[in-house]
């Protein structure tokens, strides 16, 4: 059985940074495509950023693009999301997920395996 934790999260300020982490367990995915997405209250759940398993293809949605990089380890036991110049926008629960699908798409129902969420709240 694979599991996907997440940490890092927190209260910032607007302009702040923080760094989510992403730790697998279980057996072994390294093949697997990764990604992180998040959900703000009332809201869907919408794609933030995604890294092939070879860490040499990534994708990030316009919102966070130049703002976020997405990171992990070639072994896919950790998986990182370095967040720079936060605004309140960008708070939400972030989820990592993977999939042994093809390709680094953004639709959250492509991934299979998901972490339990961390909390990233901005204030102005």
């Amino acid at each position: 059985q694979v599991q996907l934790v997440e940490s890092g999260g927190g209260l910032v300020q607007t302009g702040e940074s923080l760094r989510l982490s992403c730790k697998v367990s279980g057996r072994t995915v390294y093949n697997y495509n990764m990604a992180w997405f998040r959900q703000a209250p009332g809201k869907m759940r919408e794609f933030v950023a995604a890294i092939a398993w070879t860490g040499t293809s990534t994708n990030y949605a316009d919102s966070v693009r130049d703002r976020f990089t997405i990171s992990k380890q070639p072994s896919n036991n950790t998986m990182w999301l370095q967040m720079n110049s936060l605004k309140p926008e960008d708070t939400a629960i972030y989820y990592c997920a993977a999939t042994a699908g093809y390709g680094i798409l953004p639709s959250p129902e492509r991934y299979q395996l998901w972490g339990q969420g961390t909390q990233v709240t901005v204030s102005a």
